[in-house]
């Protein structure tokens, strides 16, 4: 009996992705193995974990929510330095609901996270038709203005910012809802990408003309982009300012900018779920070089560096690649 080697998945992506039919139980593990195995370990982790690591996963699952957001902008050619504007505006909008009248934290993250993302899609509205880094100085430099303003006028407690926010009933609900939501924004978003929506917003970012010429207006898709992506950021800073009681100037820091977007770049950039990963490598990574002091930004960058040479497609893209690639042997009709 003759065997020849041939890749698992041949045939299965066809079926599965046109017409829908797998033929065995295998089939249906090799599809669904990378995706539930995942899911579930992200649910279990938190029991593993002890107090300060929960902690450390509440910020994993926020920098991945603000890298999800940096990731749906990129398909339409939006390249925002900015994702500091959406967490600190969503961060300020619940706090001064709490603060000043008193609303619970389950009904001021939502209505923040809404109002946030409507209103850094004003702020950014007449900016649209700017093009590459044109848009990204903007976007760098709004939450630099609004920090100096706050700063100037004193509002919303000024430098001091507002303090004694209502906590989220428990610890157990603080992590489940981020990281439900994490995984909700995730799976959907790349759902939605998936779909004839998202192939426009591709090709807004592929050719921009030829999309206008279809008689299609890009600037109203750039705009859902933007709203979507705006109010996931918002909602990310909404939610912090509860688990930490506090929201101040530092929820518009560079750090809410640039990390999301170094994760999106390790993780492997235009498929969320790279992004997501990045933030799971990248996040412990600064907390355990904590302890290194100033050597801390070294080891970060060196790390940075050699991820962006070695894999420069990001590590989702390149362990994707490699679990298309395995083989198995089978025999040949004589």
């Amino acid at each position: 009996m003759q065997k020849r080697r041939e890749r698992v998945d041949r045939g299965i992506n066809v079926r599965s992705g046109d017409v829908f039919a797998l033929c065995s139980w295998r089939e249906m593990l090799y599809l669904a193995g990378p995706r539930v195995l995942p899911v579930i370990a992200i649910l279990l982790l938190p029991l593993a974990l002890g107090i300060y690591w929960q902690k450390v996963l509440l910020s994993v699952a926020v920098f991945a929510l603000l890298a999800i957001s940096w990731d749906l902008l990129a398909p339409t050619g939006m390249i925002s330095l900015g994702q500091a504007l959406f967490f600190g505006m969503g961060a300020y909008v619940t706090g001064i609901l709490n603060h000043y009248w008193g609303l619970p934290p389950l009904l001021t993250i939502p209505v923040a996270a809404i109002l946030g993302g409507l209103i850094c899609t004003a702020l950014l509205l007449p900016v649209l038709r700017l093009r590459g880094i044109y848009f990204s100085m903007v976007t760098l430099i709004l939450p630099l203005m609004l920090v100096r303003l706050i700063e100037a006028t004193r509002i919303f407690g000024g430098t001091e910012g507002l303090t004694g926010m209502t906590p989220l009933p428990s610890r157990w609900l603080e992590i489940y809802v981020i990281v439900g939501a994490m995984l909700a924004a995730l799976f959907g978003f790349r759902r939605l990408l998936g779909t004839d929506y998202g192939l426009v917003l591709k090709g807004i970012r592929d050719n921009d003309r030829s999309v206008i010429n279809a008689g299609i207006n890009i600037y109203w898709y750039k705009t859902q982009a933007l709203l979507i992506a705006s109010t996931v950021g918002a909602f990310a800073g909404a939610f912090m300012t509860h688990v930490y009681m506090f929201v101040g100037m530092p929820v518009f820091a560079l750090d809410y900018s640039i990390l999301p977007i170094a994760a999106a770049v390790v993780g492997g950039p235009g498929s969320l779920a790279g992004a997501t990963l990045g933030a799971f490598l990248l996040v412990p990574l600064s907390e355990v070089l904590r302890g290194v002091g100033g050597l801390r930004i070294v080891f970060y960058g060196v790390f940075l560096v050699v991820f962006i040479v070695a894999l420069p497609e990001g590590i989702f893209h390149f362990v994707q690649r490699k679990y298309n690639q395995f083989e198995r042997w089978v025999e040949v009709d004589s």
